[in-house]
Parts: structure tokens; sequence; C-alpha cells
């Protein structure tokens, strides 16, 4: 069995000893050129490992981060030039700029936080963009980045070179500078935010359904990761000594974006492998461009062999690995995975105290010109459970989605324990003690069986007792031996017991299941009735079922509801409802 903090120490110890061994071999053997290329592969590393924090933790590709490269370079390259070269050729800068002349590690470290405040800035408005509007975005922020460079003269010099930095970053510089990023991202990887984000990244309904504020999780990623980026540009100014605005524009974003997609995006062991793969690839690929000799003969220079090559590089990985060549998962995760067992587990979560009756009346859903939800009223109360049933379209699941809030009503109100719901977001319901499942499963499937339960019980109830109340669901439905599994290769029927116990996870008062029985056989249907009367006896929670599964519902439930067309046409006991003339006729039609 391995700890996360145990997998944190064993992979800082391989970065640690992998970038010694290379230093070790270049000092000894290697050449000055061979030297320099080391140090722009660690530069390189750190960027994209920078990348990988936000795109990989995301699923937002960004083509904007080489543009927070840019002006961590510019802004540490600003604070160590020498006071005299800067009065000489910039004569118009501020007067506390131009006087100021900082060691390369202050300037570094002053140019990383600035970066930071500029990434909260920009990233509070990108956070709120979705998949392609957002990588969009990026590119915007990008080219508007080029654009001040060039266009701020007095400060960048334009788009001529900027010239006269001191060259600070040596071989050893360069690799303790990558080991502290590689452990920054990785650290971030796994922290709760980080696990937060990758839930979104699957699936953003889902993960504001169990609580998490993904806009949030979004910001932190895009400022740790543009913090690296400043890191990346303040080293890479430093080695230089001269650069000019289209250093940090298209064709490093490119070679980094390479990187990331060859290695993977999900990995810090991806930005390392494809950082190492590129490498390689286009120092040789370089010694052909400029012309070679085969078989005697004299080969013509070919122009863009480099780009040629490593676009070739990125098809045939997105085609024979499609998570690219490190995949899903850390090196040391595929080796030393934790195996749980049901003596590991602490005691199980005490029973909610505070329950609380939900509330619905009046409710109406339009979409345009139709009514797909008209007048409907229920009440459910701590310890029942409550099952919504009906045709095919009846509206059964637009009422759950009114319920928790991932829809809002055009007219009605919800409320729990006399506090309006809606106008809430979904993922503040959550932590009003509200969980919930959906018709068509929704899970985190990159995230392990432990991980989709786990990041409930951190987002809801402020996370306290975590641990516990993500051991207690997966034990409850049976999953303590499947807890190290990847979610997404469950069957369904598992997919569908995951989804109930990471609801379970966020200790909720109300739990709303959307055909959870569905994928089952009769023995595991069985199972789950007999789970959820505990939760009900043990708990005292409160279920709401939308379920096709009659028998299910006549077995289980204490009240019934049925919805036609929109509207509710009775409410009972299961016996009441199955006798009343208008269920009758809603299922098997008018009577001849």
């Amino acid at each position: 069995m391995i700890t996360a903090p145990k997998r944190h120490i064993l992979f800082a110890s391989a970065a640690i000893f992998l970038v010694i061994l290379a230093i070790a071999g270049i000092t000894s053997f290697g050449s000055g050129a061979l030297e320099r290329t080391m140090i722009v592969f660690l530069v390189s590393l750190i960027g994209v490992a920078g990348i990988g924090v936000y795109s990989g933790n995301s699923g937002i590709l960004s083509f904007g981060h080489v543009g927070f490269m840019g002006i961590g370079a510019y802004c540490a390259a600003l604070l160590t030039l020498p006071v005299p070269l800067k009065t000489a050729t910039l004569p118009n800068l501020p007067s506390w700029l131009a006087t100021t002349q900082l060691d390369f590690v202050s300037a570094t470290l002053i140019a990383v936080l600035f970066v930071g405040v500029v990434a909260a800035i920009i990233g509070a408005a990108i956070g709120r963009l979705e998949g392609s509007a957002a990588t969009i975005a990026t590119l915007g922020l990008l080219i508007i980045v080029h654009g001040v460079t060039i266009g701020w003269r007095d400060v960048t010099r334009g788009a001529q070179t900027f010239f006269g930095v001191p060259r600070e970053t040596t071989l050893w510089t360069a690799a303790i500078a990558c080991i502290i990023a590689l452990i920054a991202a990785r650290l971030y990887r796994d922290s709760v935010s980080g696990l937060r984000l990758r839930a979104g990244r699957d699936n953003a309904i889902a993960a504001n359904a169990v609580g998490i504020n993904i806009q949030k999780e979004r910001l932190i990623a895009f400022i740790v990761s543009a913090m690296l980026m400043a890191l990346a540009g303040s080293l890479l100014a430093h080695f230089l000594g001269a650069f000019s605005p289209k250093k940090f524009y298209f064709t490093d974003t490119f070679f980094l974006l390479s990187m990331l997609i060859v290695g993977g995006m999900s990995t810090v062991t991806g930005a390392f492998t494809g950082a190492v793969v590129i490498t390689l690839i286009t120092e040789i690929l370089r010694r052909f461009e400029s012309g070679f000799t085969l078989f005697g003969f004299e080969m013509p220079t070919i122009f863009g062999t480099t780009q040629i090559g490593i676009g070739l590089i990125i098809l045939v990985a997105m085609f024979r690995k499609a998570n690219g060549l490190a995949g899903l998962k850390e090196w040391e995760e595929r080796f030393f995975a934790r195996e749980i067992s049901p003596q590991d587990a602490p005691a199980a979560a005490k029973p909610v105290e505070e329950h609380t009756e939900l509330q619905a009346s009046g409710l109406v859903m339009q979409f345009g010109g139709l009514t797909a939800v008209n007048d409907v009223s229920l009440t459910l109360k701590p310890g029942e459970i409550f099952g919504l049933i009906g045709p095919n379209g009846s509206g059964k699941t637009t009422v759950m989605n009114m319920l928790s809030c991932v829809l809002k009503p055009t007219v009605g109100s919800v409320k729990l324990g006399g506090t309006e719901l809606i106008g809430r977001k979904s993922n503040e319901v959550a932590n009003f003690g509200i969980a919930r499942t959906f018709q068509n499963i929704r899970l985190f499937p990159d995230l392990t069986v432990y991980q989709n339960v786990h990041v409930a019980a951190l987002s809801t109830r402020g996370g306290k007792n975590a641990e516990a109340r993500t051991y207690a669901a997966l034990e409850r439905l049976g999953l303590l031996d499947r807890a190290d599994e990847d979610s997404g290769t469950l069957s369904y029927g598992d997919q569908r017991r995951v989804e109930i116990a990471r609801a379970l996870a966020c200790e909720p008062t109300l739990l709303f299941l959307d055909e959870p029985a569905a994928g089952m056989n009769r023995e595991e249907t069985d199972d789950l009735m007999e789970t959820l009367r505990k939760l009900c006896a043990e708990l005292g929670i409160g279920i709401l079922i939308v379920d096709h599964d009659l028998k299910l519902i006549n077995e289980l439930c204490d009240r019934v509801a049925v919805l036609n067309e929109g509207k509710m046409i009775a409410e009972g006991t299961p016996e009441q409802v199955r006798n009343n003339p208008a269920v009758v006729e809603a299922y098997l039609g008018r009577s001849a």
C-alpha cells in the first residue's frame, strides 16, 4: 500500500535523480552545444508543465500561455538590466524602474508574482467560457500580449531586440527551477483543487451537482500555470541575453503544445515524456534541414523539415495514443496504486442531523412555446421514499432538474426548510443537503471509483470527515474492492452504483435518483432496494426516485406521484395510484 504523500516523495525523488543524472552526463562527456540544448529542454519542460496545469486538468487547450512566458521574460529582464544600459536605450522608462537593478532570483520572483496577478484578472473572464470558446479566448490573449509588447516601445523596445540581459541561467539554475516546477505541478494535480477541476473536465454537470465551483477551480489552475510560465520566461530571457516579441508567439506556442499533446495533457509524466520526444526529434531533424549526404549523394536543403516532422509525430501519437504516450496516470500510479480494503475504512459517517422538508409548488417549465411541466406541486419528507412515475416524455426528469436547480423554472417555488432554492446555482444546492444521480450516467470516467466518490465528499459539508464519508459510501454500495479501478471501465450496473455512492458521499438530507436501477439485473436491483431502505431507516434521508421499474416503485416507495403530459394526475400510496383510473388510462390508453 502506498499513500499520496509517499507517491509525492517518490515522484520528487525520481525527478531529481533523472535531472541530476542528465546533468552529470553532460558535465562529464557533453559539449557546450549539448549543455545549451539541455538548458532549453529544461526551460521548455517548465513551460509544458505550466500549460499542463491548466489545459491538462481543465481540458481546455490554451494557446495563450506563451504570452505569460513573454510577460515574465520582459518583467524579469527589466529588473536585472544594468541601469546605465536602461538609461541609454530606454530613456522614457519611469524613474523608479530605470534606477532599479535587482539580482536574478529576486527579479524572477517578482516577475512570477506579477504574472500571477495579471493571470487572476484575465482568468476571471476566461474561466466563464466553455470548451472551444475558452480556447479561442486564449488565442486572443496571445495575440493581444504580442501586440502590446510590440506597441509599448518605451518599455519593451517594440519589435526590436531586447538586449543586454545578464546571462544568469546556468545548467544547474535551470535544473533546480525545473525540479521545483515539476513538483509544484504534481502537487497541484493531486490537490483538492486539482481533483475538483479534473472532475469538472470530465463532466461539468455532475461536478456542479456535487458542489464543485468549476469557475473558481479553473481560475486557480490558470494562475498557477501562468506563474510557472513566468518562471520559464525569466529563465529563458537570462539564458538568451537578447530576445524579441516573436520569441513568445506562435512558433513557441506550437513547440510547447506539441510536447504536451505527444506526451499527454493529463499528467506531469506526460509533460516530461513529450518534452523528451519533441526535443530529440527536433535536434535530429535540424541536422538534416541544412542538407546532408546520403549514400554519397548530396541532399538539398529542405526548409520546414522540423515542423513537418513534429506534425507527423503529433498525428501518429494522436492516432495510436489518444491520451498521449504517458496516458492518463502518473508513472508511479501504474506500479504503486493504492489497494483499499474494508479494514482501512474509518467509522462510517453519522446520521444526518438536520432533516428538512422539501416543498415545491406551482412548477411550470416552458421551452419556447412548449410547456414541458405545468403546475406541479409536491412535498418530500425526511425518512420517506417518494416515487415519481409517468410515460416517456411526461416531464419527470425535468421536474427533478428544477428541484436540483439544474433548470430554473419559468414559474414556481422550491423551498428546503423554508429556504428558497430557485435562482441558486446547482453547485450551491449540494451544500444545502441535496444530492442526485442522472438519467444518463454522469461519472468522471478518467478518475478512479475512489476519486469519483471522494471528490464529492471533499466538495460538500466543508470537506469535513471526507475520507470517512467516502469509505462509508463505497462500503454501502459494495464498491470497496473496486475502489482503485477506473470508473469508465466498469459495467453499466457498477457505474450506476458508483454514481449513487458519489451522491451518498455528499451526506445528503435529500437524495434524488433518476432511474437508479437502469442497467441492473433483478438481483442487483433487489440489493439496491435494500440499500435505499437502510438509508431511510438508519440515516433518515428522504429519497425521490424517478424510474420505469414499477415493481421497484411499488415495493419501495411510501408515496407515488404520476405525471402525464407535464401535469400531475395522481398522488398517494402505491396501491392507490395503481388503482387510479387516470393512471391506467395514461399508461394503457382509453378503453374502448
